[in-house]
């Protein structure tokens, strides 16, 4: 069986690698992976690189986030799962907004975040199916859903 999982969350380090490489061995399922468009330079930009220069920065931004929804909101359509990681370094605007569509659309939702941003993230935590501190707990829960 195939399992679409979108991974939402910073696109600043490598922790979708980590998860990838955590539940490779689960071989009694296939997972497809997706997510936000990885390459920040390429997002920012995709609004002028498809229409054109735009006017000023928050027109470049509009088109951009246009696009980029569009993109966010056909993979979550399709994801059977949505794990959102939170990091502690940037700000996770976009991570809360997947997450609280994906969670509004009945998808769903494994959390990853420190303990140090359960304050700011209990209203999620609680809407989220599962809430875990780390990657390696977001790994040993797929591996208890899906290994045979």
């Amino acid at each position: 069986m195939d399992y679409m999982i979108y991974l939402a969350g910073e696109i600043h380090s490598d922790w979708r690698n980590e998860l990838r490489e955590r539940v490779r061995h689960i071989s009694s399922v296939s997972f497809t992976f997706a997510g936000p468009e990885e390459n920040h330079e390429k997002s920012d930009a995709i609004g002028e690189a498809i229409m054109g220069e735009q006017p000023n920065s928050y027109y470049k931004d509009l088109q951009a986030s246009k696009i980029n929804n569009l993109r966010t909101q056909l993979y979550l359509k399709k994801a059977d799962l949505v794990i959102a990681y939170f990091g502690e370094q940037f700000k996770q605007w976009n991570t809360a907004s997947d997450a609280s569509l994906a969670i509004a659309n009945g998808t769903p939702v494994i959390l990853i975040r420190k303990e140090s941003l359960h304050h700011p993230l209990k209203e999620l935590s609680e809407r989220a199916n599962v809430t875990v501190s780390s990657i390696e707990e977001a790994a040993q829960v797929l591996q208890y859903l899906f290994e045979a």
